[in-house]
């Protein structure tokens, strides 16, 4: 698609110089002579730079800025002024003008600048077009429930997400969509342009822990080369994630509930006080009363995290909703695994509804894709669902193991297993590693030994 510029001046001349040197660069260019044609001619369509005179007949370029902010508009504009209104650029510059030249310009000058002002106007619609996308990806509709305990957490993280609240808690088992509800607050919000940062507690030592939520000065540790910024000081204006937070070590709550309080903080290392605008969204399972009992978290903190708590219920007490979300699973998982299946039966949908779902909407998730992977036919049916601690490889061949009476080789077992999964995936290793729980480098590993890479295609 061409490059489309807009030049709203009125000295014909300049027009049409203009005109002649930018379609010699391949620009699609349109003309206005005036203000008010100018913005009708914005309104009728888009476009991609706009070279703007200060001065015009109807008005001053400084009022068509002004239209063109309050409309939002992603283009980019370049002022063009006399050497007498310099001043008046500077203040189309505080108005959001992306450059100006002066009378009389030099052509190639324009020109670059034109150049750095389509990569502005490429650089905001791709910013605009994926936080469209993620305000989709993310909206409330995302969330898949009809039940009222749902239809509660729906309203609830309306009002979460539209509030100036700067904490939040998130409490619910595991699986249950902590992540994605933290992630839904975010993008329905004001807050929704600024980064969204989220780090598990649990996931690395408490010394590492501390740097990466509040960075570290030059030397404040051995492996401390240079300053590092960290999750709370890069998510400014935005939010911040803490998943697990029940199990964050305890020398780490201090400066938690020290930061909650006053919103400040220092990097390790470091003695100047940082601040910071972000919220803070927490989550735990339901086990962080039991914790405190026990002193394994601070109760002061927990008070200060629970001033507006978030209760995501467990899969179990949402009665329909399991039939709606293994449907969803189901047409999710066929399309992606290209597998010709359009539906669950009802004997499938009983036997998931009677299951009590300890790993919550994850287990689910993964019972289902593990079904989809295995169907033979068009449809789901009770015969595909393997629920609980069944073994992965039980479910490849839908029978169970009997070990002979004799010596088993278990090398032997496992490359029977091996070589069964590939031929039920039609020799698809991403199909084949799902189906028997493994990465898919460490199926390749197991082919190789095997012999099977040449055969099945390197």
């Amino acid at each position: 698609m061409s490059i489309r510029v807009l030049i709203i001046e009125d000295e014909k001349l300049i027009r049409w110089s203009l005109r002649q040197k930018l379609e010699g660069q391949g620009y699609e260019v349109s003309e206005a002579e005036t203000g008010g044609e100018g913005l009708h001619a914005l309104d009728e369509r888009l476009y991609d730079l706009v070279m703007l005179d200060y001065k015009l007949p109807d008005m001053t370029g400084l009022d068509v800025l002004r239209a063109l902010r309050e409309q939002d508009s992603d283009v980019v504009v370049i002022m063009i002024t006399a050497y007498s209104t310099v001043e008046s650029a500077v203040d189309a510059m505080k108005l959001g003008a992306h450059d100006y030249v002066t009378k009389p310009f030099d052509m190639d000058e324009l020109l670059r600048k034109a150049q750095k002002a389509l990569e502005t106007t490429k650089l905001r619609r791709e910013v605009r077009e994926l936080r469209r996308t993620l305000q989709h990806e993310y909206g409330i509709e995302r969330i898949i429930g009809q039940h009222p305990c749902m239809l509660q957490l729906f309203e609830m993280i309306r009002r979460v997400a539209s509030s100036g609240a700067s904490t939040v808690f998130l409490r619910g088992g595991s699986g249950t969509g902590k992540d994605l509800v933290a992630r839904v607050i975010h993008y329905n919000s004001d807050r929704a342009p600024r980064p969204f940062m989220n780090i598990t507690c649990t996931a690395i030592s408490e010394t590492l822990l501390e740097s990466e939520l509040f960075g570290h000065e030059k030397g404040a540790f051995t492996d401390a080369k240079t300053a590092k910024k960290g999750l709370f000081e890069l998510a400014e204006g935005g939010t911040i994630f803490l998943d697990e937070v029940g199990d964050m070590p305890t020398g780490l709550q201090a400066k938690l509930l020290r930061f909650l309080e006053d919103r400040t903080f220092r990097r390790v290392g470091g003695t100047n006080e940082i601040r910071v605008d972000v919220r803070v969204i927490a989550a735990t399972n339901p086990d962080i009363d039991k914790a405190v009992e026990e002193g394994r978290f601070r109760s002061d903190l927990l008070f200060r995290l629970n001033v507006i708590p978030v209760e995501l219920p467990p899969l179990r007490d949402r009665g329909d909703d399991i039939g709606l979300l293994a449907r969803f699973f189901v047409t999710h998982f066929a399309r992606e695994f290209r597998k010709p299946i359009t539906n669950i039966n009802a004997e499938a949908i009983a036997q998931l509804v009677h299951y009590p779902w300890p790993g919550n909407v994850r287990e689910l998730r993964n019972v289902i894709e593990r079904a989809v992977l295995l169907s033979q036919g068009d449809t789901i049916g009770p015969q595909d669902i393997v629920v609980g601690q069944a073994d992965r490889l039980d479910a490849i061949t839908n029978n169970s193991i009997t070990l002979p009476t004799k010596e088993i080789d278990l090398h032997e077992l496992e490359d029977s297993r091996v070589l069964q999964a590939l031929t039920r995936s039609n020799n698809n290793r991403t199909h084949a590693a799902k189906l028997l729980g493994l990465s898919r480098d460490s199926l390749r590993y197991r082919m190789e030994k095997l012999g099977l890479l040449k055969s099945h295609g390197d």
